[in-house]
């Protein structure tokens, strides 16, 4: 590849109507998540969309390297609101690299890859289809408690009779 030089990548958009969610509501929010994305930002912005109740609904969606950052902002979402619906669906998306030659006589190769989108709808009201796959309900669910324990038995305490592990010098005898 030292004949060669990253030139232009050409890859599908996002859009809104293809979300592979059947039966999304009319009105909902839809966060696009980018590696750069600042999480502060889309949080605050979808918070202050929840609280003034001007949607019941939004989707998380990223590519690649953000959606660890997309599944970390739908999971505090839905913990600071309650939010106990939710769908989320796994695809793909397409992308071609092109490598333009440097040196005459050689030609482009395009690379075709497909990378990992990711769409996680948060609902707050119902979700009609509870058989469609990727869909998940706290309802029932205890999340985030904690319980008292009240026995009077010691924990175990076998961990701390064992000594550190100490590095033992070779002798050598000359």
């Amino acid at each position: 590849m030292e004949n060669y030089y990253k030139g232009k990548n050409v890859e599908e958009d996002l859009e809104r109507d293809k979300i592979p969610i059947k039966d999304l509501p009319v009105n909902f929010l839809w966060m696009q998540v980018k590696g750069g994305s600042k999480m502060g930002n889309l949080l605050a912005h979808a918070s202050g969309i929840l609280e003034d109740k001007t949607t019941t609904a939004i989707v998380w969606s990223a590519a690649g390297v953000g959606i660890p950052k997309a599944i970390s902002c739908a999971e505090i979402l839905k913990r600071q609101f309650s939010i106990g619906y939710q769908i989320t669906k796994l695809t793909h998306k397409n992308v071609e690299e092109y490598w333009e030659p440097k040196l005459d006589g050689l030609e482009t190769i395009i690379v075709k890859r497909k990378i990992p989108v990711i769409h996680i709808l948060l609902s707050v009201t119902p979700i009609t289809d509870t058989t469609e796959l990727g869909y998940q309900t706290i309802e029932g669910k205890k999340f985030w408690h904690k319980e008292v324990t009240t026995s009077n038995t010691k924990p175990n305490q076998s961990y701390k009779s064992k000594k550190p592990f100490k590095y033992k010098k070779a002798v050598m005898n000359s």
